[in-house]
């Protein structure tokens, strides 16, 4: 049985079949869904759990090398939340582009880890090291 960490057994199950330089989305409750991509919905009620909960939960157990959001995060959101978002992605800067190029790249990950956050633009897309 397991004592602590991720406890989700199919969030799990993703996680263990992510390789060098593959990518995880990670996204908020409005994200649209993608028939071709494994989804592991983990929602409940509006942000529980959100984005950043799940990104810290993330960072115990998975290492990323590059991590990319929607350039609209910024204009969408304060200094806190982007700080929060930064902090939970150090030592990886986030690379920013437009939500178009964005989700251009969903199609090629592993999976997606649906939350129930409502920060806009909160998605962002995890590249394992």
């Amino acid at each position: 049985m397991l004592k602590g960490g991720i406890l989700n057994p199919h969030l799990l199950s993703l996680l263990a079949r992510v390789r060098h330089t593959n990518t995880i989305v990670v996204a908020d409750r409005g994200f649209p869904s993608w028939s071709q991509l494994e989804t592991v919905d983990i929602s409940l009620v509006d942000d529980v759990p959100t984005v950043r909960q799940v990104l810290a939960a993330l960072k115990e157990n998975f290492v990323w090398g590059a991590a990319y959001m929607a350039g609209e995060f910024m204009a969408e959101n304060g200094d806190p939340t982007q700080h929060e978002y930064a902090q939970l992605v150090a030592p990886v800067t986030i690379h920013f582009e437009s939500h178009i190029e964005f989700k251009k790249r969903v199609p090629q990950a592993v999976g997606l880890i649906r939350t129930a956050d409502t920060t806009q633009y909160g998605n962002i897309i995890l590249e394992s090291a």
